[in-house]
């Protein structure tokens, strides 16, 4: 079985599993505590602090553990929020955050604060001048993740940094995919991560406010991190936590050059094997490990299970693997293709076999897919009529789009197709099937159920 889901969840790192097992000898007693056992737990809780806050870049009294990287996230917004509440109550994010941010934003939203989302580029990265547009006299935070979770595309941090340094306005960096690479350059002023991205255990997350920053905890609070993070510190995933982030570090530089030319590989390899592909995420600017393509007419989830058959288990922000059928909100920030996507995520240690075996594989399932689906094949019809309707109300994705490639060969040159649909995901991926098609999308207008896509023929 080949793994390749490394950006949800890494396996964990063996120095893990060393520390882990080590520190449940030696690091369960309360490292509060003055006597002899108190005292080794604490040791081990410093070195564990102080290695961690090496690899960050940060102070070690700048840097406490969670409970997890959301809680880090949950924690770290609300305290810089309410530290900063005689500025204003403004709060800034990008549309392509992690979730745990978004849902910060729509708690804060909910208790009457402001939230501007900025947009991103079809690359997934968003500009410095939006951020620079974005921020006002009463904005309290800003919020940046150093890469995409996604679609592995990486954010100008360092300059968005200097943005809100030059405005006075805290910027928050969520370097959970990062972090496991290599420090965040920049001068911002809040950090979190989540150690089993890096291979460490779950259960801890780090949040990082550096010295300076107006900083107010949240909700009940106790003597320990800080103030910052309550209740007993799970030690030995703690320790584990920082053994395994120190030793992916020392191993990063020399594993980042194979899995980049193992990701461009497939990115290169996948429009050749596979027709109506469109690889989404910043060619150049990305993380390692991570490439992202969307199949017109394929369904996601069908796609992910027999790839899991064949032995390789993937991700996807395919709307067709939600039970809400709503497209990811980073696809449809970015105005990408939705259907068919499949996020391949490479741990550190993947084998290059693995990969061309991938490759071997992934036709087949696509084509298989795309065969009970019943996808379209090359137009061979004589065009019939000027203006076609196709009715895909109450079918989900991809069938509207299967519907319209059918028949975009029967209207003329000139011509044009109404599809009418009611699933969410057609308002993104008719115009992007247009856009690799090379047909004309002319817009969406109102309809009894649904909506109407209007699509003209070019060529």
């Amino acid at each position: 079985m080949s793994y390749f889901d490394s950006a949800s969840s890494a396996p964990l790192h063996p120095v893990a599993r060393q520390a882990l097992l080590a520190s449940l000898d030696e690091g369960w007693a309360d490292p509060s505590r003055l006597y002899r056992e108190g005292r080794r737990a604490r040791l081990l809780l410093d070195a564990a602090r102080e290695a961690a806050a090496e690899a960050v870049g940060c102070r070690t009294d700048e840097l406490v553990f969670t409970s997890s990287g959301t809680r880090a996230v949950h924690s770290g917004v609300a305290g810089a929020l309410a530290g900063r509440r005689r500025v204003g109550r403004h709060l800034i994010v990008s549309a392509v955050e992690h979730s745990s941010v978004l849902h910060s934003a729509e708690a804060w939203e909910a208790d009457g604060g402001t939230v501007t989302r900025v947009p991103v580029l079809r690359t997934g990265a968003v500009t410095t001048a939006s951020y620079a547009d974005a921020l006002r006299a009463d904005t309290a935070l800003a919020c940046l993740q150093s890469a995409n979770h996604e679609v592995g595309t990486a954010q100008p941090v360092a300059e968005v940094a200097e943005v809100c340094r030059a405005a006075g306005v805290p910027l928050l960096v969520d370097a959970a995919q990062s972090l496991g690479w290599g420090r965040v350059e920049g001068d911002w002023s809040l950090l979190t991560a989540s150690a089993h991205k890096w291979g460490g255990p779950s259960g801890v997350g780090l949040l990082v406010v550096r010295k300076g920053v107006r900083f107010a905890a949240q909700g009940p609070v106790d003597e320990r991190e800080s103030g910052r993070a309550a209740g007993f510190e799970n030690l030995p995933a703690i320790v584990a936590a920082a053994a395994s982030l120190r030793a992916v570090r020392a191993e990063a530089a020399q594993e980042a050059v194979r899995l980049r030319e193992l990701t461009e590989r497939i990115r290169a390899r996948v429009p050749e094997l596979v027709p109506d592909v469109e690889v989404v995420g910043d060619p150049e600017r990305r993380v390692p490990g991570i490439v992202t393509f969307s199949c017109l007419y394929v369904d996601g989830e069908t796609v992910l299970h027999e790839l899991d058959r064949e032995g390789f288990s993937v991700s996807s922000g395919s709307s067709c693997t939600s039970s809400t059928l709503t497209p990811s909100h980073v696809l449809r920030a970015m105005g990408v293709l939705s259907e068919g996507n499949v996020r391949v995520s490479l741990p550190p240690g993947t084998a290059r076999e693995d990969v061309e075996r991938f490759l071997a594989v992934l036709p087949g399932v696509v084509a298989g897919v795309r065969e009970k689906l019943g996808a379209p094949a090359p137009a061979t019809t004589a065009p019939e009529a000027d203006v076609l309707v196709v009715d895909a109300l109450g079918k989900r994705c991809p069938i509207p789009v299967i519907e319209l490639a059918k028949v975009i060969g029967d209207v003329p040159v000139g011509g044009t197709v109404r599809v009418l649909a009611d699933d969410e995901a057609a308002r993104l991926d008719i115009p992007a099937w247009c856009e690799m098609r090379g047909q004309e999308y002319v817009g969406e207008e109102p309809a009894d159920h649904g909506s109407a896509y209007v699509v003209r023929r070019v060529s």
